[in-house]
């Protein structure tokens, strides 16, 4: 009956919203929207956004309030409140625009992110790290600052999937562990990956607009490396204190145990590689041969991606020893978890990513206005930071490019007469994607891990606790060494 209860009432806002989409309507933006297929953001008025907020407290009170419903059906509240956006949408600007749309956001930007998360998940799932590894505050500090290093190197995702699984077992014996995740998420899931393209998304996206490859290992490793050693720091001391607190605890049976740290499944470190290789190659490899899907272009390089991935994924499942995947646990739930849940993100998120295209024409005019002053230079402080909050609960890739845009869009200008302020944009984008859980892909993934593992994870707000108490003070101390 609960159950049953909680779709009655998102089927009701559902409705009460489509309902909204009569008075939302405007005719100008309707013949606006007649003469093509994309969202007029210029016309979009704010509460456009109610949907995508509405899923983003869903996901930070519900599991609080009505866990049992939200755990049975939260998939379906995300589906309800994705259609509470495409229902008004269909109202206000017809069913072309709708239909293509949700094709868009669907193969344009959910599969190919699901699908890479996918292929992570199940090859870095499939390397098991055996041996004694005991969580003690120096082994810890050692795993976090080894996946800071990496996840650059292999995407923040490909870097917390590999590690998350050795730091929850080190740490299996420890009563204090909601830290260590909070940490891992800062630093392996996102400021980790701010020195390549290959890091975090928004880079990738820079890179192929023309930012040099190298460019931003040069321009933002002193502020990643400032951020790092403060966050590494801090957790060290707190996790020191922990430690102390429990009396420096033992798993059971260690003092027994003389097994030798080693490795099983390590043919999954190929697959990592072709993963990588396959990324790479679709951001490079131009190619106009293609097909439409209701007039979304499907290209072949990056159909050639995804395609290799989930080839990847496969025969990650197929080689890989199932005695690896037992012993870390390995089960399907997270990667379910995050696919239901960014289905509704992706599609509610729509006209929040539009009215913030529309720049200075836009409803968010306030806010892009902000990053200039009054003598037409970039505000780089404001950069990094509007950048930052908005990339914290909206996807960081396209919020990167709003504003690479609106610092002016050539690569050449921006990594030379305004590198300061590319460099503002790139480091909110990365670094304040760990504000959320939803502010980078991999943030949602860890935290299913962990829950799965038997750690008992802040909620949403809970987290923000956490973001807003270390981490926000931490990037107000870097904006005043480096952006002011």
């Amino acid at each position: 009956m609960a159950g049953w209860r909680s779709i009655r009432i998102v089927t009701l806002g559902v409705f009460l919203l489509a309902l909204s989409g009569f008075l939302l309507f405007d005719p100008s933006a309707a013949l606006a929207a007649a003469e093509g297929f994309a969202l007029p953001g210029k016309d979009l008025s704010l509460p456009w956004v109610i949907p995508f907020a509405c899923l983003l407290l869903s996901i930070a009170i519900l599991p609080l309030t009505v866990p049992h419903i939200w755990h049975h059906h939260f998939g379906k509240i995300a589906l309800g409140w994705g259609l509470a956006f495409l229902i008004p949408c269909f109202i206000a600007f017809g069913g072309s625009v709708t239909l293509y749309q949700f094709l868009h956001a669907i193969i344009e930007e959910y599969l190919p992110f699901i699908i890479l998360l996918f292929a992570l998940f199940t090859v870095a799932g499939g390397i098991c790290l055996k041996g004694r590894l005991v969580g003690t505050p120096k082994v810890n500090l050692v795993i976090l600052l080894i996946g800071t290093a990496i996840a650059s190197w292999m995407g923040t995702t490909g870097a917390a999937m590999l590690l998350i699984r050795p730091i929850l077992r080190a740490n299996a014996h420890r009563k204090y562990r909601v830290h260590t995740v909070v940490f891992f998420i800062f630093l392996v899931a996102n400021v980790g990956g701010s020195l390549t393209p290959l890091g975090d998304p928004p880079l990738f996206l820079g890179f192929l607009k023309g930012v040099d490859f190298f460019w931003t290992l040069t321009h933002l490793f002193l502020p990643m490396f400032f951020v790092s050693v403060i966050l590494l720091g801090i957790y060290f001391f707190l996790d020191s204190y922990l430690y102390a607190k429990e009396g420096r605890p033992v798993p059971p049976g260690s003092a027994a145990s003389n097994e030798k740290l080693r490795l099983e499944g390590t043919i999954n470190f190929l697959f990592l590689a072709g993963i990588v290789a396959a990324v790479l190659i679709s951001g490079m490899w131009q190619s106009e041969v293609g097909f439409a899907v209701y007039h979304v272009h499907v290209g072949l390089p990056k159909l050639f991606r995804d395609v290799l991935l989930l080839v990847i994924a496969y025969l990650s499942l197929r080689f890989t020893p199932k005695e690896a995947r037992e012993a870390n646990d390995f089960n399907w739930e997270p990667i379910l978890e995050v696919a239901k849940l960014f289905f509704g993100i992706f599609i509610s998120m729509l006209p929040a990513i539009a009215i913030l295209r529309a720049g200075k024409d836009g409803a968010l005019a306030g806010v892009i206005s902000t990053v200039t002053g009054a003598d037409g230079q970039p505000i780089d402080a404001a950069y990094f930071w509007i950048t930052g909050l908005l990339s914290s609960f909206l996807d960081n890739a396209p919020t990167y490019l709003v504003f690479f845009n609106t610092a002016g869009g050539d690569a050449a200008t921006l990594t030379t007469t305004f590198a300061s302020t590319l460099t503002a944009i790139s480091a909110g984008a990365v670094f304040m994607g760990a504000n959320t859980y939803i502010g980078n892909a991999p943030n949602f993934m860890v935290r299913s891990i962990a829950e799965n593992q038997g750690v008992a994870m802040p909620s949403f707000f809970g987290y923000m606790l956490w973001s807003v108490g270390i981490l926000v003070p931490t990037l107000l101390l870097t904006t005043f060494v480096f952006f002011m």
